[in-house]
């Protein structure tokens, strides 16, 4: 068993994924801001499940906090490092710049210091479908470019896997990079969409529908997302000896490096998953149709047999299934929302 450090503990994915380790008897030590990007008393109820597993602790910790992170390594003898925590939302970025500059790229190069300098055996970090920006071949490939962001979040993702192969390559470090595809399912984000949906439909309220309803996602339920992570994470990045300078593959390396995206690979149209909810709920959506907002791409789908072929990860989880059981979840979570 491992001594791991979540960061992003209270956040849906850093929780999933503690929940995870703990169960099956790692040591976990979670941090997390608890910021108010969204409601914190969510947060604070899924810390409240961690609390109860006795090899959990929980520091209140920004990662922009240099010093904090660095008291953190000096504290405890981390194995690997699950680096979750970030400021979220492509929307929110356009807004808010400056604080995704402090988390998600000053930050985490707090983390990669923390790293360094007390011999973590692997840093596996969140990254984005997001990096994918204008690219419309699909499906999306590791070994594609992605040098054309159209969010600061997007650029933000883009940078992380850049330090972290500079790391890789100066210090040794192994680090996996995972571009995460619209995550779903209990426990999840308020500002994302299954939740809104739900929220409205369940009050009969009308949902925005954006680019009139012509989207396309790679939607993937958070219990594959994590066993990617999880086997990513036991499973140290290494050098690529095929790895040709020539034609350089942007996904591995000479050093001790990769990138996985992390995707259900069969995508789903917005009013597929919006009938989903309907019958979930057993109520019918009024729908609002609203033009492309800034920062948005028209559909995503995620090639994932490069993680199947190296680590043997198959999401298992069908769209109807993963809104079901979040939707089952947010009755008895909200219980004043009918």
């Amino acid at each position: 068993m491992s001594n791991i450090l979540v960061t992003g503990a209270a956040g849906f994915i850093g929780f999933h994924l503690s929940k995870v380790l703990l169960q099956r008897g790692d040591t976990v030590v979670g941090i997390d801001n608890l910021n108010h990007y969204y409601d914190v008393n969510l947060k604070l109820a899924r810390l409240k499940q961690l609390e109860a597993y006795p090899n959990f602790t929980f520091h209140k910790l920004d990662l922009a906090d240099r010093t904090g992170i660095e008291n953190l390594f000096k504290q405890y003898t981390f194995d690997k490092v699950a680096n979750l925590a970030a400021q979220a939302g492509v929307r929110y970025s356009i807004e808010n710049p400056h604080c995704y500059i402090d988390s998600n790229v000053t930050g985490f190069l707090h983390i990669l210091e923390g790293c360094r300098h007390h011999q973590i055996k692997h840093l596996v970090f969140a990254s984005s479908s997001s990096v994918y920006g204008a690219n419309t071949k699909q499906p999306f490939s590791e070994s594609d470019g992605v040098d054309h962001p159209l969010a600061l979040y997007a650029a933000t993702k883009k940078a992380n896997e850049l330090m972290a192969h500079s790391y890789a390559s100066l210090y040794k470090l192994p680090c996996t990079g995972l571009r995460f595809f619209t995550v779903y399912g209990p426990w999840g984000r308020p500002d994302m969409a299954l939740f809104l949906f739900t929220k409205a439909i369940l009050a009969g309220e009308p949902i925005q529908l954006f680019n009139n309803g012509d989207m396309v996602r790679d939607f993937t339920y958070v219990d594959d997302i994590v066993e990617g992570i999880k086997r990513a994470l036991d499973n140290s990045a290494q050098p690529d000896p095929n790895w040709n300078s020539n034609h350089p593959d942007p996904s591995s390396s000479y050093a001790p490096y990769r990138i996985y995206n992390i995707g259900n690979s069969t995508p789903v149209k917005l009013m597929d998953y919006i009938h989903a909810i309907e019958k979930a709920t057993g109520k019918t959506a009024i729908l609002q149709k609203m033009p492309m907002q800034a920062g948005d791409v028209p559909s995503t789908c995620a090639d994932v047999s490069k993680l199947e072929r190296e680590l043997g990860y198959k999401p298992k989880t069908l769209t109807s299934q993963g809104v079901e059981k979040f939707v089952m979840w947010y009755q008895k979570a909200y219980p004043h929302i009918k």
